[in-house]
């Protein structure tokens, strides 16, 4: 398998796994998000060290090994963005598996197993985004959006739309359910890389908010903060953003 194929075949799979999981019935709410979790990176990482054995590897689920920094090829993945919303049957939660080559999101694959049918979004294979409406929509956390994002939203005029993990809002925009996903609350390398580098592979914008660019398998995985929108829009939010941080 190429490297996109292997990834868009483990988000799939591992979707399927993390659904049936969910379906066994055997779990509360909060059991059902760890044994989901830990089901799921048990699965990838296994299969991805059997498949690219001489990659660097950094998980979510797993304990940080600081080889992967003098490798240039690391897989960077989430078995489970969106824990909550997972746990609650929602379907705006993702499973990211993608590839970082010397710091930059080269290949993803995000899975969002809870749409009707199950969908996987890939960088090799991009489809039309649809044009955006004249009412812009940013996607905010739907438990605590950002208060840049709303400030940022309120000097566009834009509709705040409610939802739960990275994946499904950066995808929410490739989908036609969105144009800008804002966020300035804090996340890590395995929250973005993957929809980074579907949305790059589909002709988005993505960057810091402050316009600089996304770098990963970093020694600290901290990475707080990140726009992906379409790139007419981009220069207009990047301004927004700087002034309502001044």
């Amino acid at each position: 398998m190429t490297d996109a194929d292997l990834a868009a075949h483990l988000a799939q799979v591992a979707g399927q796994i993390l659904l049936d999981v969910r379906d066994s019935g055997l779990f509360g709410p909060k059991a059902l998000g760890k044994a989901g979790d830990q089901t799921a990176n048990q699965f990838l990482c296994h299969a991805l060290r059997e498949q690219r054995p001489d990659d660097g590897l950094l998980s979510e689920e797993e304990k940080d090994n600081a080889e992967r920094l003098s490798q240039s090829r690391v897989w960077i993945v989430d078995p489970v963005d969106g824990t909550r919303e997972y746990g609650e049957a929602r379907a705006d939660w993702a499973v990211h598996v993608g590839l970082a080559i010397d710091g930059q999101a080269a290949i993803g694959a995000v899975a969002l197993p809870g749409l009707d049918g199950g969908v996987v979004i890939r960088s090799d294979q991009p489809r039309a985004v649809p044009p955006a409406p004249p009412q812009l929509r940013m996607v905010v956390s739907r438990t605590r959006p950002a208060a840049q994002a709303v400030a940022v939203a309120e000097n566009l005029g834009a509709q705040l739309v409610p939802m739960g993990s990275a994946g499904a809002k950066a995808m929410a925009i490739i989908l036609g359910q969105a144009d800008i996903y804002l966020h300035s609350g804090g996340q890590y390398e395995w929250d973005s890389m993957a929809p980074v580098a579907v949305a790059l592979a589909h002709g988005l914008h993505a960057s810091r908010i402050d316009g600089s660019p996304l770098v990963y398998n970093q020694s600290d995985v901290y990475l707080p903060d990140l726009l992906i929108c379409r790139r007419e829009h981009a220069e207009q939010v990047l301004a927004l953003v700087a002034d309502v941080s001044a």
